[in-house]
């Protein structure tokens, strides 16, 4: 069995719930089929990773306004309305943070997509973001997952052994891509599931 010693999670889906819905299922009425179009030829999740991994908000907002003048308002919001946006914190994630937190046993660090104009907010609101040891923030190192770069700049920054380490993101693709480098991987779906997932690795919360 492997020696875990860092335990490495994502924070949006993870520890923070953030969901644009929240916003735009209001703005188009309940209507989830114009809100999805919406999502996945306007404002897109690859659009929005472009400035988790660095892109000025107000240079992208204006591009896009140009490509779809019609849905301006709307664009307009996906900044604007950020804030309304970002949920409350899944507490019983937080609950097992605080357990290695508490634990001597382990290094405990984040690694997020998120711009870094958007994550002071998430700062002020969260004080368990505090107890990190560090947090990498893809919008202020120029990448983001699942790219290489930023699971080795992690793994350095922190003087981290990839096998010796967890790494908890609900994405599947940012997972694999951990796994491709030889950190130990978890597909967060619920803290019920995480803590059983994590009974794989001799930790019994």
């Amino acid at each position: 069995m492997k020696k875990i010693d860092t335990i490495i999670f994502d924070l949006g889906g993870v520890l923070i719930d953030w969901n644009p819905e929240y916003v735009f299922l209001d703005v188009f009425n309940g209507n989830r089929e114009k809100m999805q179009w919406f999502f996945d030829n306007i404002c897109t999740s690859d659009w929005n990773e472009n400035q988790d991994a660095g892109y000025p908000i107000a240079k992208a907002t204006e591009e896009r306004v140009l490509l779809f003048p019609e849905y301006e308002k709307e664009i307009r919001m996906f900044y604007g309305r950020w804030v309304e946006m970002l949920g409350d914190a899944i507490s019983d994630t937080v609950n097992i943070l605080k357990y290695f937190i508490d634990s001597s046993n382990y290094k405990v660090v984040a690694l997020t997509n998120w711009s870094a104009e958007t994550f002071p907010i998430a700062l002020k609101r969260f004080e368990f973001l505090q107890w990190f040891e560090g947090i990498l923030v893809s919008g202020e190192e120029n990448t983001r997952k699942p790219f290489d770069e930023i699971y080795n700049l992690t793994l350095e920054r922190f003087n981290i052994k990839a096998e010796n380490a967890i790494f908890i993101d609900d994405n599947l693709r940012n997972i694999e891509a951990a796994n491709n480098l030889g950190i130990n991987g978890i597909q967060f779906k619920s803290p019920k599931q995480l803590i059983q997932d994590l009974k794989a690795f001799n930790i019994e919360i």
